[in-house]
């Protein structure tokens, strides 16, 4: 599964699910990818870990100083605070919806399927997501499923960190496969 040359960003901010944004990077960069860890400003973002704040993770990049067509990926972890406070913010929303008119993949996992809705990504695509949210999901036009992992071309999402591996282990086959230039037009 090598992923030498190609490159993922991790859209975050504050308050992501520690676990969610750290496991897909792990992953990642194990295989060869380079990842960058993109927010809305530099220094550090602060996760926050099952029930209290985590540990800081380093910003690579800003969204300023990030270009989509720089990516082969982007992936959006969760966490109640990290998507609620990214779907509002449209440099974020406009990154990500490039990404994905660039028919590239675009990866989201628990409470992340929010800022999927915001994009009008979600219509019409079958997906999967925290529970909490399954309704937002399908007022939004998706077909939410309850499984570990659900890939409509090229859109990944997951329900939780119990399904991490299975979410990581996705985004490396789809970017490596090159599935998401398949994707038919929106």
């Amino acid at each position: 599964m090598d992923l030498n040359g190609k490159k993922i960003a991790i859209l975050a901010t504050h308050g992501f699910e520690q676990s969610e944004l750290e496991v897909p990077r792990d992953r990642i960069k194990k295989v060869g990818a380079t990842v960058d860890v993109v927010s809305l400003a530099s220094g550090e973002i602060k996760g926050w870990d099952k029930k209290d704040w985590g540990r800081p993770v380093k910003v690579d990049k800003t969204l300023d100083q990030a270009s989509a067509s720089d990516y082969d990926a982007v992936v959006l972890p969760g966490g109640q605070i990290n998507p609620d406070l990214l779907r509002v913010e449209p440099k974020a929303l406009k990154f990500i919806k490039d990404i994905f008119d660039a028919k590239k993949i675009v990866a989201a996992v628990c409470h992340a399927p929010w800022v999927l809705i915001e994009t009008g990504i979600a219509k019409g695509r079958k997906m999967t997501s925290y529970k909490s949210i399954k309704t937002d999901v399908a007022n939004a036009g998706a077909y939410w499923e309850d499984s570990e992992v659900v890939v409509d071309q090229g859109v990944i999402t997951s329900r939780n960190p119990g399904d991490l591996e299975a979410f990581s282990a996705k985004i490396i086959e789809e970017v490596r496969e090159g599935r998401h230039t398949q994707r038919s037009a929106a």
